[in-house]
């Protein structure tokens, strides 16, 4: 007996678009967005910027010297100066309460669950001074240390000053907690599933030069193994 035609054709329509899907995917997996070289690291001879990329299990902060973004004008330096005592800057960014709030996260989880799956949720710049080298204060296996040419660390800052909300004429301060010296400032970008902190980290180390993966970029690991990857490459000896 003979296969209706209209069963055959909702077969072969269903084909298709498991084929379209799996096809998304492997574009999603692979899509990688190139860097820069000459950006990203400073030759052993030449002046550079070191900084540290922090790793916590699920996201990521940047370790930056206090004096080199002071030295740039613009609102970035602006909102570093108001900030107390630190010779670091640690930098990160997240959703405007989820991020900020500090209590046991079982009785976050509906809450994280707005900030992942709800489209357009405002976001926060965190700024946060330390008196104490990363090198110290944070684990090897938690920390990958590099270092940029100033045209990099130029950049960087350049993309991370462009997140920074200045409708009202400068940085804007959104959110602190009592007894920390952090403090969160308004971000323009918002925060969701398609756009999480190890996106918006992955974005800024691209601009730096380095090569970045975005989808992967969902753990925190795969920033990592980006810089590990980068410095072997850039490490290597030219012909």
């Amino acid at each position: 007996m003979k296969r209706p035609k209209r069963h055959r054709t909702r077969t072969g329509l269903g084909l298709l678009v498991g084929a379209a899907l799996v096809g998304l995917v492997a574009a999603l997996w692979t899509w990688a967005i190139p860097g820069d070289p000459a950006r990203w690291r400073a030759a052993r001879r030449e002046p550079g910027v070191e900084l540290h990329l922090l790793d916590n299990g699920f996201h990521t902060d940047l370790a930056v010297p206090r004096a080199a973004l002071e030295a740039r004008p613009g609102p970035l330096a602006e909102a570093v100066r108001s900030l107390p005592a630190g010779d670091w800057i640690l930098i990160g960014w997240g959703d405007a309460k989820f991020y900020v709030d500090q209590s046991p996260i079982e009785g976050r989880l509906p809450d994280g669950a707005r900030a992942f799956f709800r489209p357009g949720n405002p976001s926060v710049i965190m700024l946060d001074p330390a008196q104490r080298d990363p090198r110290v204060l944070f684990a090897g296996e938690g920390r990958r240390t590099f270092r940029l040419t100033p045209a990099g660390f130029a950049a960087m800052a350049a993309h991370i000053e462009a997140s920074l909300d200045v409708s009202s004429g400068g940085p804007r301060i959104a959110a602190a907690r009592a007894g920390d010296d952090a403090r969160f400032f308004a971000s323009r970008e918002t925060f969701s599933i398609a756009h999480l902190c190890n996106h918006w980290t992955a974005g800024v180390l691209n601009a730096a030069g380095l090569p970045v993966r975005p989808f992967r970029s969902i753990v925190s690991s795969e920033l990592m193994a980006a810089i590990d990857r980068a410095e072997l490459d850039t490490a290597a000896p030219r012909a």
